[in-house]
């Protein structure tokens, strides 16, 4: 019997997949739990328009995000902090600051989470960091670290 998942099902796969399943496993255990509906030709039309669309959306999110990383590549981000002798950080700059610099000065909003620092930054100078915007989508930015001015 064909089935269409509606969920994620152990074994049989991810949720949109056509399968085919003994109908007994089918009627006892998939489509009393709303795992799965029968795949009817409606059902599998209504499927593919799915896709169709998921597919769209994902292609206009991943343009969304070069469109991004060529802004971001084009910036650097001044971040200003107290320095102690030999360039040495009272503290240090991390993905936060980053980003909250970033929305000060020029207007670009990214989620922490994005922004990948190997290590906090603890000295004065310029740094390259890495922004995963997609999953195939990564931005360079230019970060320079500078001693702030009492």
């Amino acid at each position: 019997m064909k089935v269409i998942l509606l969920k994620d099902v152990p074994g049989q796969g991810k949720r949109g997949d056509v399968i085919n399943v003994a109908e007994g496993y089918a009627r006892n255990y998939l489509l009393p739990r709303n795992l799965a509906s029968e795949a009817s030709q409606g059902k599998m039309k209504e499927l593919a328009e799915r896709q169709q669309a998921n597919a769209l959306k994902g292609e206009k999110i991943r343009r969304e995000a070069e469109e991004l990383a060529a802004r971001l590549g084009k910036i650097t981000v001044v971040v200003q902090t107290k320095a102690g002798e030999g360039g040495k950080l009272f503290g240090s700059v991390n993905n936060k600051d980053v980003c909250d610099t970033m929305v000060l000065q020029h207007r670009i909003r990214l989620d922490k989470k994005k922004v990948i620092l190997k290590e906090p930054i603890k000295q004065l100078g310029e740094y390259s960091v890495v922004a995963k915007l997609h999953p195939d989508v990564h931005a360079e930015i230019k970060v320079k670290v500078v001693g702030e001015q009492d």
